[in-house]
């Protein structure tokens, strides 16, 4: 294993100080690879942990271009970077962060051409991309290549998280197919469409966030077999034990 450096030991002191992840799981962090897919709501906070937590290499895969309507809630951008691709921009605000951390910007969508090469470099994946074809093609290489993918979405008011192992035997270790059959996305369901409140990425990519580094330092309770609601308006979660599907055609 190795040391920490002086700056390391300062600027993760809150870790190490904890028993669950010490010395070496603040190591396990600084040699993660993770790839987030999405540097939107979801992504801002998410990104924004996982380096301030010290993962040590983050994929970021975003296609878009910041926009001004983005900033409501989509914190890891500024009105500066209007215009800006997002992963640039992602990467820029990381850097500020945390200089520890290593981040590839991929400024393309995620396809069926060029999926399993992405997936193939990093340890998991975080997905918080904003349509379903993306998510389902997400969860197919993931279990392919067996990889672990932590999954959040949000709506209106709503978000939803879970973790999902597939790979792994049992029929508590479901995939994205076993939750949402349908591969076709729903139109005027986007939050462009509904809307969705400010604060509430930040709620579930925080979350999000945790339960990375949790599968990474392999502390705590994994999500695998369950999925957790929350209801912003009446400030309520919900958790729900959910299991593979029969005749899933991905993991069955």
């Amino acid at each position: 294993m190795e040391d920490l450096s002086d700056n390391q030991i300062e600027r993760y002191a809150r870790h190490l100080v904890l028993p669950e992840i010490d010395e070496e799981g603040q190591t396990k962090l600084l040699n993660a690879k993770v790839l987030v897919i999405g540097a939107g709501g979801l992504g801002s906070p998410l990104l924004m942990y996982l380096a301030a937590a010290g993962v040590g290499t983050i994929y970021v895969a975003d296609h878009d271009d910041v926009d001004l309507s983005n900033l409501q809630r989509q914190i890891i951008h500024g009105t500066d970077d209007v215009g800006k691709a997002k992963a640039r921009s992602a990467r820029e605000t990381i850097n500020s962060l945390n200089p520890d951390v290593k981040v590839v910007v991929i400024e393309e969508k995620v396809t069926p051409e060029n999926a399993d090469h992405w997936i193939a470099q990093v340890d998991l994946v975080a997905d918080g991309c904003d349509n379903l074809t993306t998510r389902q093609l997400v969860n197919e290489v993931c279990f392919k290549l067996k990889k672990t993918l932590v999954s959040a979405a949000i709506t209106r008011f709503d978000g939803q998280l879970t973790t999902f192992k597939a790979f792994e035997e049992g029929e508590d270790r479901p995939c994205y197919r076993c939750l949402f059959p349908s591969t076709e996305d729903v139109e005027g369901r986007s939050c462009a469409d509904v809307g969705v409140l400010a604060t509430l990425p930040g709620v579930i990519g925080s979350l999000q966030a945790t339960e990375v580094l949790k599968e990474i330092t392999g502390i705590g309770t994994s999500l695998t077999g369950e999925l957790v609601i929350y209801d912003a308006l009446d400030i309520r979660f919900s958790r729900f034990k959910v299991k593979r599907a029969d005749g899933c055609e991905v993991c069955a």
